[in-house]
């Protein structure tokens, strides 16, 4: 009996193991993954923000000169 309860808990840290690599691994996909979706959205927004102001000046001329 008590041979079997300690078979059946080194099967379970082996389950826990291998599910904590597995969750460690889709973790740094997932890092690896976002990271440069992350830079490209900062790069989008920056270019963005860029337009928004190039606007706002014209029109801020536009209104300026009448």
């Amino acid at each position: 009996m008590a041979e079997e309860t300690k078979s059946s808990g080194r099967a379970s840290d082996v389950v826990k193991g291998d599910f904590s690599t597995i969750l460690v691994g889709v973790g740094t996909i997932l890092d690896s993954a976002l990271t440069p979706l992350g830079k490209l959205v900062a790069e989008t927004l920056d270019s963005l923000a860029g337009v928004a102001k190039q606007i706002l000046d014209g029109v801020s001329n536009t209104l300026g000169n009448k």
